[in-house]
């Protein structure tokens, strides 16, 4: 909509006396408005804005969304981030007035309702993982992470031995060692096996008095159950160590395991990821933390109680709690997506969305089996890792197929995670999407896979009807200018 040059601010299509916006009424005089506002905050000359008709302003805003892919748009299969379909019923819900304008240091006395609802929101997420203390306080998955480890290093603390080590798999979620080092605890990794997983002999040879307790995803970033998991929980907590289980991938799990049942002690979710809001989509994310009986006493503080008489508050005399994690007690507009997802649902619903997204991930793996390498040949969950090894000795590496699939109108799998699997590409097509959007998916990187054997140049100029081309990544990475006017 505009344009710079020497300096002056050109509008291409700005005219005199246009409006695209309208203003509420007020009875007040432009002064006693202007009387509000502090001097320092007030402009010394007017903003060099564009004067366009409404319809024009739409449009350019229409336009520009139409520019970018997001999940209303197309199909995103991007691996181990769920960019499953969110409901607009559940966008309806967080948006209700009641909820919108309440202010966050109102007494408790004024939000009852609201404090039902994530209560009730405990409660369901505790029967969905089997454990029984529940906080809502993390807004993030790595936030989460980070208070169940806080909340390890102080149950050792406590007991007179911190500990200083922590298990890992090769498979994990990136931000597992990122938050194991920003408690203080030093990582050691464990290798998967031929099939993916962690064996239970390889955890007993590290483990140790020294070792604080194993970090395990489940299912791990190849899209593989871990199997051997009560064995790996005894001979952890045999040496006096605690499990935690990184949740992000709960959407495979929902109704058909309970990760509480097995021998693991904490575990965060991803409200954002696992109940409907699109990660990255809608604001900042709602990383619950589950924890089990013994362990309760550990959580952050304040803690979401309710009293003999019914009536819902924060307790803030918990002395053994890991202390505040947030300024409020949670990203609210998520957990109320959070509630509204699972009630529309319920418990045979919740189960059902699990089934359907391994169900999709294990059709959409043998559709493309031949064309791609397969680096774990076995039954995956609801995501599975494809390599581009065979491309890439033709010229074509993994990134060029992704970008190549932009063409087409979709986002790319994740491309080169996990590290354990050379070209990877995780590709998760969640429970929201048709057989006849998997289909076209399959076709469409079969098509690339061809193009790589016969003509890899047009994959590796690709894409060639996006409004950007190719961009300079690594420039982009190391100059981080996001103004658009260079």
């Amino acid at each position: 909509m505009k344009t710079q040059y020497e300096g002056t601010v050109i509008y291409e299509k700005s005219a005199p006396g246009r409006t695209g916006y309208t203003l509420p009424k007020t009875e007040k005089s432009e002064k006693e408005i202007l009387d509000t506002i502090p001097a320092r905050f007030l402009r010394e000359n007017p903003a060099e804005l564009a004067e366009v008709s409404e319809p024009q302003a739409m449009r350019h805003f229409v336009n520009l969304s139409t520019k970018n892919h997001h999940i209303d748009k197309g199909f995103y299969p991007l691996g181990s981030c769920t960019m499953k379909y969110n409901p607009k019923l559940n966008d309806v819900a967080a948006s209700f007035v009641d909820f919108r304008e309440h202010h966050p240091l109102a007494p408790c006395s004024t939000a009852q309702g609201l404090l039902h609802l994530m209560f009730n929101l405990k409660l369901y997420l505790s029967e969905i993982s089997g454990f029984p203390g529940m906080s809502l306080q993390p807004v993030a998955g790595a936030q989460g992470e980070f208070a169940g480890l806080l909340i390890m290093l102080k149950y050792h603390t406590e007991k007179g031995n911190r500990r200083r080590k922590i298990l890992i798999p090769d498979s994990a979620h990136g931000t597992n060692p990122a938050s194991v080092n920003s408690v203080g605890y030093d990582t050691v990794e464990l290798k998967s096996n031929e099939k993916g997983v962690i064996a239970p002999e390889d955890v007993a040879a590290v483990m140790d008095e020294e070792v604080a307790g194993m970090m395990l995803t489940n299912p791990n970033t190849l899209g593989i159950f871990e199997t051997h998991i009560k064995e790996i929980a005894d001979i952890v907590h045999e040496q006096g160590g605690l499990m935690y289980m990184d949740g992000a991938n709960l959407n495979a799990n929902m109704g058909i395991f309970r990760p509480g049942d097995v021998g693991f002690d904490i575990m965060h979710f991803n409200l954002h990821k696992t109940f409907s809001t699109p990660h990255g989509g809608g604001g900042p994310g709602a990383g619950a933390l589950g924890v089990t009986e013994a362990l309760e006493k550990y959580l952050p503080a304040p803690v979401l109680s309710k009293s003999d008489d019914g009536g819902y508050y924060f307790d803030d005399d918990r002395p053994h709690s890991i202390g505040r994690l947030h300024s409020f007690y949670g990203n609210f507009a998520n957990i109320v997506r959070a509630y509204a997802y699972i009630r529309i649902l319920g418990g045979q619903g919740l189960r059902r969305v699990s089934e359907n997204a391994v169900l999709n991930a294990n059709y959409l793996k043998e559709l493309l089996r031949d064309d791609f390498d397969l680096p774990y040949d076995v039954h995956c969950m609801h995501e599975f890792v494809l390599s581009g090894n065979r491309q890439k000795k033709s010229g074509v590496r993994t990134a060029d197929i992704s970008k190549r699939l932009l063409d087409f109108g979709m986002h790319s799998p994740t491309n080169y995670f996990p590290l354990i699997v050379p070209e990877a590409m995780m590709i998760e097509p969640t429970e929201t999407e048709s057989r006849e959007t998997l289909d076209y998916f399959a076709e469409v990187m079969k098509q690339i896979a061809r193009e790589a054997l016969e003509n890899p140049e047009k994959v590796t100029s690709a894409p060639h009807n996006t409004p950007v081309r190719r961009l300079d990544e690594a420039g982009a990475a190391r100059k981080m200018d996001v103004c658009f006017l260079d």
